[in-house]
């Protein structure tokens, strides 16, 4: 019997060790329904399109330049045809170029790529100046907000509606606690009833 229990306390403490990896790896189930998604980095940017990349080929004025990441996810770039930009970093987008490149007929390529202008967020509902903005890193909706000219005297300075870019619904979130803001992200802020 005691082999028995020693075997059971040890399935038990794997299945822990499992759970609590899952928990620091912010394993997508791990996740609480009330946390925010973290703001994204320069290194955790994931490109999409719109955003505007600054690329420099050392040694090769005519590819360097910046270059928009078209509708279907791909940059254009000399020398190296089209390249998926879409859901990469600016390094795995590096990599992505020098592979293209070494294909071609620039030998040893280096490659340095970072985001020029992200994407627009936009902003409507009850704020004074309701439209589109250029995003920056560490934008929260109150930064947006006062980016908009503030709230109207009607607005629910509570809750704001948030429609990640790419989702098809929106979220409703509190103001409680600041709030990240993507790039293409829209945001609503309602009316309040008296």
């Amino acid at each position: 019997m005691p082999q028995r229990s020693t075997h059971s306390f040890l399935l038990g403490l794997v299945f822990a060790l499992i759970a609590l990896s899952a928990l620091s790896a912010g394993h997508p189930f791990a996740a609480s329904a009330q946390e925010q998604p973290r703001a994204p980095t320069a290194g955790t940017y994931l490109l999409g399109p719109n955003d505007h990349v600054r690329v420099k080929v050392y040694g090769e004025p005519d590819i360097t330049g910046e270059y928009e990441v078209d509708t279907s996810g791909q940059i254009s770039v000399p020398l190296a045809g089209h390249i998926r930009a879409e859901g990469l970093t600016t390094k795995q987008l590096e990599h992505a170029i020098v592979s293209a490149l070494a294909k071609g007929i620039v030998r040893d390529p280096r490659v340095n790529v970072e985001v020029a202008l992200y994407r627009p967020y936009y902003i409507l509902g009850e704020v004074k100046k309701s439209g589109e903005y250029p995003y920056r890193l560490g934008l929260t909706v109150m930064d947006a907000v006062a980016t908009a000219g503030g709230f109207t005297y009607r607005a629910n300075e509570s809750k704001v509606y948030l429609r990640r870019a790419g989702a098809n619904a929106e979220e409703v979130l509190s103001l409680d606690n600041p709030v990240p803001v993507f790039p293409g992200d829209n945001i609503r802020v309602p009316e309040r009833y008296f």
